[in-house]
């Protein structure tokens, strides 16, 4: 069993984040990732975030990604990565379990940050499993790290922002949008994606949900239908829709299974996307020295988790004994930070959930 002082399990905005201030902080650090490169979810957007300037602001997923990266190359000396490593397993005595290849590891853990992400939701309708339908990511993967296009007409079903991005690049890959799906009233993601869907002529179609997929060996046209204001289908709206490619993007749930298998306490919370951690103001579970941060804790945007992330990496050290030099007002900062970020109208549904999974430190 190989000893570590901080492992952080995750490689994406959250996880380098903590990283960072891990590492300034003189805190030795071990980031453990399944895929091959850093950066998570950053890699294949292409998009530009909102937010402000501290969150790369009009800058590109992909570039942030880059920028999070070079940020720790000061901090080599005390930085160890491990790069198409699955972690197997998180165990109450702070062993850590991982794979690689055909490679078991096993690491005991001084601290851990677990800043695992979220993944797709699935949608439960006829055929869901016909080849030609996807979720949001796996398109996004597919055109923008492997310069694949999906299909020659697409549906999106979900109008997050997330659906409106996609659909909004598969435009400009040359794709034809037949239309954006809704179950909802209204739009779910910023007004700014769905008006440039609308100026190209897609049309959004809110509460209409689909029913049924179509095809032999592929998909070759979905059935949706109007829900009323019970979400219950209204006879006689039936729509057939032609398409090659459907596109699902109904939302993330967080990846809490490492947790989970702790047996730290969990809460269904549906305002963050579904099973999350209660955790302490310091983002700090029911396990001491385990913390979490990002998706995991609550699905938002990228410039939330890396704020999450800062602050795990933070508090993390500190609790090793690493007090950062700028402590208090790194806190604070960060604190404020996170406080700005959810001001706006889709943050006060996080703002709820949060407060739900808020515990005191000593309860």
């Amino acid at each position: 069993m190989t000893e570590k002082d901080l492992i952080i399990i995750g490689g994406g905005p959250a996880g380098l984040s903590a990283a960072r201030t891990a590492l300034e902080a003189g805190q030795k650090v071990l980031i453990v990732d399944r895929n091959h490169e850093l950066g998570g979810q950053l890699i294949k957007q292409t998009h530009k975030f909102f937010g402000s300037e501290k969150q790369y602001a009009k800058t590109r997923g992909i570039t942030i990604a880059r920028k999070l990266i070079a940020r720790l190359e000061p901090f080599k000396a005390n930085l160890e990565v491990a790069l198409d490593t699955t972690v197997l397993g998180i165990y109450k005595d702070y062993v850590v379990t991982t794979l690689k290849g055909e490679t078991y590891g096993k690491y005991r853990a001084k601290a851990i940050i677990v800043a695992t992400g979220a993944s797709e939701k699935v949608l439960a309708f006829e055929n869901n499993d016909l080849p030609g339908i996807y979720g949001a990511g796996a398109v996004q993967t597919l055109m923008n790290l492997y310069g694949v296009l999906p299909g020659k007409e697409v549906v999106m079903i979900g109008s997050g922002n997330i659906g409106l991005i996609v659909s909004y690049q598969l435009m400009q890959a040359g794709v034809t949008v037949k239309a954006v799906i809704e179950a909802q009233p209204r739009i779910g993601g910023y007004k700014v994606h769905a008006s440039k869907l609308r100026r190209l002529g897609v049309p959004i179609m809110t509460s209409t949900t689909i029913k049924k997929a179509f095809g032999n060996d592929r998909l070759e046209k979905i059935q949706i239908v109007g829900l009323d204001e019970s979400w219950k289908e209204i006879p006689g709206t039936e729509q057939e829709l032609y398409a090659d490619t459907l596109c699902v993007s109904v939302g993330l749930a967080p990846m809490h299974q490492l947790l989970s298998m702790a047996e730290i306490r969990m809460r269904c919370v549906n305002e963050l996307g579904g099973i999350v951690p209660e955790i302490t103001v310091d983002l700090e579970t029911s396990m001491a020295n385990v913390f979490v941060c990002g998706d995991v804790v609550g699905v938002e945007e990228a410039s939330s988790a890396m704020v999450e992330g800062s602050l795990a990496g933070l508090e993390a050290a500190a609790k090793l004994g690493q007090v950062h030099p700028d402590y208090l007002n790194r806190k604070i900062e960060y604190l404020n930070q996170l406080e700005s970020l959810r001001c706006g109208p889709f943050g006060k549904k996080t703002l709820c959930g949060l407060e739900r999974i808020k515990v005191n430190r000593n309860a």
